[in-house]
């Protein structure tokens, strides 16, 4: 099978985006996997199939395949890069697109030179929602890790995120505590870890270990999740500039009850053919 494919980025995070909103595509685990590798394939963090829309509230959907093959919920840089692909390839010239997923509508709106802009909705901060296994909604949850008491906030922007504040983030060993508390037993459907430095209540330091990927130059929700978090602890404003290995975001959100918006790049860096 010859698939098409577009290679796009947003922040650094990069994905493999191919178009079947007009013709039928059914990708398997192992194919998302080839697709994702770096050695053997195009290489990416995630695999975004464009699809048509499921119903009359959206423009088109998509799916999302981490490098492991599994299938997620959300992508905040991901949705930015569908929505420019759609533009960029005379799929649609709405301004605003509304796109579905896995973890519900997301509303783009298309800025030109500054990017795209999306409405990413309300956080998730009840923890069965999330899921988190809490009995009560709190900012600051203690988890036990290797023997040891560690904190960390909970919070879901359509994929599970714990977020863990550090006060020297180069320092911090995002590798070996990402991948133990991704598997954390208390998040059933594991989870995104972001750890966190404030540099002052506008500016935030962030690196992301992402389920079934790794560590990632960037991502969207991750970031959407530490200024959520930051807000609710007290420590961050409403307008937040997230800088990650690859690239800034700019997050906002007003408060409980109201979306939060993430402002961003995207961008396509090139096109090919490959053979599954």
């Amino acid at each position: 099978m010859q698939i098409r494919f577009t290679k796009m980025e947003g922040a650094g995070n990069d994905f493999v985006v191919i178009d079947a909103s007009t013709a039928p595509l059914d990708l398997d685990a192992s194919e998302c996997r080839r697709l994702a590798d770096r050695r053997y394939g195009v290489g990416c963090d995630q695999v975004l199939v464009i699809l048509p829309a499921r119903d009359s509230k959206e423009d088109f959907s998509y799916r999302i395949y981490n490098a492991d093959g599994g299938e997620v919920e959300q992508c905040g840089n991901g949705v930015r890069c569908v929505a420019q692909y759609i533009r960029d390839h005379g799929l649609s010239s709405k301004p605003l697109l509304k796109l579905g997923s896995l973890g519900g509508v997301m509303r783009a709106e298309l800025l030109g030179e500054e990017g795209v802009r999306v409405d990413m909705g309300e956080p998730v901060l009840e923890p069965a929602d999330i899921p988190f296994d809490a009995e009560t909604r709190q900012v600051l949850y203690p988890v036990e890790l290797e023997g040891e008491s560690f904190e960390l906030g909970a919070i879901s922007m359509g994929n599970p995120h714990a977020v863990v504040r550090v006060y020297d983030l180069d320092a911090t060993p995002v590798e070996d505590l990402g991948e133990m508390l991704e598997a954390h037993p208390r998040f059933p459907n594991r989870v995104n870890v972001g750890f966190l430095e404030i540099l002052d209540t506008r500016h935030i330091r962030l690196r992301v270990y992402e389920r079934g990927v790794g560590e990632t130059l960037a991502c969207g929700t991750g970031a959407c999740a530490a200024v959520v978090w930051g807000n609710l602890a007290g420590l961050l404003d409403d307008t937040v500039a997230v800088d990650l290995p690859g690239g800034t975001l700019v997050i906002s959100w007003k408060g409980e009850g109201q979306p939060v918006l993430m402002t961003g790049p995207a961008n396509t860096v090139f096109t090919g053919e490959i053979e599954l």
